[in-house]
């Protein structure tokens, strides 16, 4: 039977898992197992025993009854930690027995180790690594002889042990031969990260915009562009339905090489920045450069309106080298096709906006740049209003922005915007991407988070090609010169606070530094990782007699440390030596195969007037030498101490 701090440290394991996975588990999930592990824990407490099958067998059922109907299915990340979860809940209802305990730490430690195929970030890495404390705890507590030890022993055992791993287990990360793919290829059923896809319509972009993670980090070989150029090109959007903006046919990477369309022509007429950046999961194939990139990244490809596709999803921290431009002539002649997709609209939508457009266009005619400045002026005048909280639109989504609500964010203002102006019959598409970022001085890189992500428009202008156009910019210009956070208004003020800022950028620092150092540890740099000592390339059995002669030495380490630990005499062993030598002055000496229970009671024997103190001295010796693994340091200082106060008289004749 478990003892009552075997089975308090179970439970302990227990509520980690489910604090690991909690951040993406349902809450009403997460509540409902920790109500239900307080329950039994209560239970056992103060009555005892196992639960009732009554109660368990319907909850037994209940659980995949309940991942179905919150997940459709099974299978899957996030099906699975919820499974895991409450199995490992339910197992908990019938142990009882050591057994069960060592079943059901194996099995959390499993669940874990699960949590990081959501996220590998820092934070996540360390609760699963705390969670392991408790795990390894529950281990050591169901060990013989262990229940008595103090809990600050065990603690301090389990700690050490824990520590003494480390070099093993850093051995192994750096030589054990990876993959250049994950064993498992299941992607999250869940959103992507990015935020960013090849589709777009107004209300997308709500959750992202207030998502203050990581997209990418981008380190530039020189001084980084000025915030007003930081626009980060991403998915090219040409089909409008009504409602959606989404990519041409051609930006799929499954499109055959033979069959993509030739990337726009593009003339550099300066501002050439040569940048790395650091993209996070994203789980799609799009990659980010700076305004309009010059080459691809390898195993990319440039779509015709010059957006980056990876050949695979980006699943894991990604790094590419990049060249851009910001001062070019992008696609300075415009195809009959290309001119026809710029200016298609859906049939029956909008009525008003493309009257409002027809009026522009009969009025200024051929002069693309007045129709231009006459739209951004209207957002700039006609009481639009920047705000992350915009009321729903109806079918005519650019009819009830431009002429109720008002309201809107860059997607309604890019989508608007680029509705004019191919009414007013001037080329147009949407852009999607980044734009501002934070510059973080101290690390000297470009921080650009989800809530930099924003919606532009690209005009057609003879003999200019395509031109930049950022209506949100006139409504708010302070989310191009200061970013996203700014343009929030005064309901993120306190986000801007100097203080906060500087602990965001200290601490994202260490993150980078983590993703440099372990997530971003890939096949690639293992290989490299040997040139110091003259392996230009170190394949799997290279990287393998490494991992052998590392492993060997720390093992020949650890004997040596522990044999030279055995050698030096701990307190009690120099405790009892000292009190043969008393002992050996009055003639009793201690013979060679003699043991300590006989050796002190034929002292008592020899000496009668001593018999009481050398009988407690015989007690307390046993007690702390046989009777625990670890002797706690106060008992044995204070049988040391009767010990040296120990003076034995001769007997009286």
């Amino acid at each position: 039977m478990l003892d009552r701090r075997a089975f308090d440290l179970l439970c302990l394991t227990m509520a980690a898992v489910v604090a690991v996975h909690a951040p993406h588990l349902p809450v009403w999930w997460s509540a409902g197992l920790s109500v239900l592990l307080a329950g039994r824990w209560m239970q056992r407490r103060f009555r005892g025993g196992r639960v009732s099958w009554l109660i368990r067998l319907p909850l037994t059922l209940a659980l995949p009854a309940g991942v179905i109907a919150q997940y459709g299915s099974l299978f899957g990340q996030e099906p699975g930690s919820a499974l895991i979860a409450g199995m490992l809940v339910l197992k908990l209802l019938e142990t009882e027995r050591t057994r069960d305990a060592r079943v059901g730490v194996a099995f959390a430690c499993f669940g874990l180790m699960s949590a990081l195929l959501f996220s590998q970030t820092l934070l996540p890495t360390l609760f699963v690594a705390l969670g392991l404390i408790p795990a390894l705890a529950t281990l050591s507590a169901l060990e013989p002889g262990h229940a008595s030890l103090h809990w600050r022993m065990q603690l301090g055992g389990v700690l050490r042990m824990a520590t003494l791993a480390l070099p093993l287990a850093l051995a192994g990360f750096l030589f054990i031969p990876r993959l250049s793919s994950p064993l498992w290829g299941a992607p999250s059923s869940g959103p992507a990260r990015t935020g960013v896809s090849g589709s777009m319509a107004p209300g997308d972009f709500t959750q992202l915009l207030i998502d203050d993670s990581p997209a990418f980090r981008v380190s530039f070989d020189g001084p980084p562009p000025p915030p007003a150029q930081r626009y980060f090109r991403g998915p090219v959007l040409w089909r409008f339905d009504g409602r959606r903006w989404s990519a041409a046919h051609d930006a799929s990477p499954h499109t055959p090489e033979a069959l993509r369309p030739q990337a726009e022509p593009m003339r550099v007429l300066g501002g050439v920045y040569r940048y790395q950046i650091a993209l996070q999961p994203t789980q799609q194939h799009w990659l980010f450069a700076l305004d309009t990139p010059i080459d691809p990244p390898r195993d990319a490809h440039f779509t015709q309106a010059r957006t980056l596709l990876h050949a695979s999803r980006i699943r894991s921290l990604y790094h590419y080298q990049m060249r851009s431009s910001t001062v070019h002539v992008l696609a300075p002649q415009l195809s009959a096709n290309d001119r026809h997709r710029a200016l298609l609209l859906p049939q029956g939508f909008d009525p008003r906006a493309r009257a409002l457009a027809e009026t522009w266009r009969r009025e200024y005619g051929d002069q693309p740049q007045t129709i231009v400045d006459t739209a951004l002026k209207l957002f700039h005048d006609g009481g639009f209003r920047y705000t992350l909280t915009p009321p729903p639109l109806g079918r005519d989504t650019v009819d009830d922005f431009l002429f109720s609500t008002r309201q809107g964010f860059c997607e309604h203002y890019a989508s608007a915007f680029t509705f004019l102006m191919r009414a007013a019959g001037i080329p147009a598409r949407v852009v999607t991407g980044y734009q501002g970022g934070y510059w973080n001085p101290m690390g000297d890189y470009l921080l650009v988070r989800q809530s930099d992500a924003h919606a532009w428009s690209e005009v057609w202008m003879p003999n200019r090609g395509w031109v930049r156009v950022d209506p949100t910019a006139a409504v708010r210009p302070e989310r191009v010169d200061l970013g996203s956070a700014a343009a929030a208004g005064a309901s993120r003020e306190w986000y801007q606070a100097s203080w906060l800022q500087n602990i965001r950028n200290r601490w994202d620092i260490v993150n980078r530094w983590w993703n440099q150092a372990v997530t971003g540890f890939d096949d690639l740099r293992q290989r490299g990782l040997l040139k110091p000592f003259g392996v230009q390339k170190a394949d799997s059995r290279t990287l393998g007699v490494a991992l052998a002669i590392s492993v060997s030495v720390l093992l020949a380490a650890g004997l040596g440390l522990a044999l030279w630990r055995k050698r030096r005499q701990d307190p009690l062993d120099r405790a009892m030596h000292l009190l043969q030598r008393r002992l050996a002055r009055r003639g009793i000496q201690r013979g060679l195969a003699e043991g300590p229970r006989d050796y002190l009671t034929r002292a008592a024997r020899e000496l009668p007037h001593e018999r009481d103190r050398l009988e407690m001295l015989l007690q307390s010796y046993l007690d702390l030498r046989y009777a625990q693994t670890e002797a706690e340091t106060s008992a044995v200082r204070a049988f040391t101490r009767r010990v040296r106060e120990f003076t034995p008289r001769p007997a009286v004749q």
